[in-house]
C-alpha cells in the first residue's frame, strides 16, 4: 500500500512532465514547420517573379529579332538595341538583368560596364563555375541556378539564385536573380 502511494503520484508527475515537454516541443515543431513553409513559399514567389522578369526580357528580344527577320533591322543593330534595353531594365528595388554569350562573353551586366566584353566562362566562386551553370540551365529550356556572388560594394560572396533562358537568335544567355 505504501508503495502504491509513492508510485502513483510519481507516475502522475512523470506523465504530467512528459505531457508538458511534449506540448512544448510540439509547439516548437509547429513553429519550425510554419517557418519552413513560409520560407518555401517566399522562395517559390521569388522564383516565379524572376522567371517572369526573364520571360519579359526574352519577349523584348524576340520582338527585336522579328524585326530582323522582316528586314526592318540589321541583326547587329537589333543586338545593340537589345543590350541597351537589358542594361537599362530594372525591377523592384534592385533587380537587374545580365546577358552572356553561350561561350561566356559578357554582353550586359547592369551597373558594371567594365565587365562587358570580357569572358566570364571560367569565373567561379566557392568552386562553382556559375556562368557555365547558368548557361547550362538556360540551354536546357530555362532554369534556376544556385551560386554565390558578392553583393554590389561587398567583397564576400552571398548566396544567390538566378533564372536564365537562352535566346538562340543572338546566342545570349539572359537572366536575373536574387540574394537569398
Amino acid at each position: 500500500m505504501k508503495k502504491t502511494r509513492i508510485i502513483i503520484p510519481s507516475l502522475v508527475a512523470l506523465v504530467l512532465v512528459a505531457l508538458a515537454v511534449g506540448m512544448y516541443f510540439g509547439k516548437y515543431w509547429l513553429k519550425m514547420s510554419a517557418g519552413l513553409a513560409q520560407t518555401q513559399t517566399q522562395t517559390v514567389t521569388q522564383d516565379d517573379y524572376i522567371k517572369s522578369q526573364v520571360q519579359s526580357a526574352y519577349a523584348i528580344l524576340d520582338e527585336l529579332n522579328a524585326k530582323v527577320k522582316s528586314g526592318e533591322l540589321k541583326k547587329s543593330y537589333a543586338q545593340k538595341l537589345g543590350a541597351d534595353i537589358l542594361r537599362n531594365m530594372t525591377y523592384g528595388n534592385d533587380g537587374y538583368f545580365f546577358a552572356d554569350t553561350s561561350k561566356g562573353v559578357n554582353v550586359v551586366l547592369y551597373g558594371d560596364k567594365t565587365i562587358e566584353g570580357t569572358n566570364r566562362r571560367d569565373a567561379n566562386v566557392n568552386g562553382v563555375y556559375y556562368v557555365q551553370e547558368i548557361a547550362k540551365a538556360a540551354q536546357n529550356g530555362g532554369g534556376y541556378t544556385d551560386y554565390y556572388y558578392p553583393k554590389k560594394g561587398e567583397m564576400d560572396p552571398s548566396a544567390k539564385r538566378a533564372y536564365s533562358m537562352y535566346f538562340e537568335p543572338f546566342d545570349w544567355v539572359i537572366g536575373t536573380g536574387y540574394y537569398r
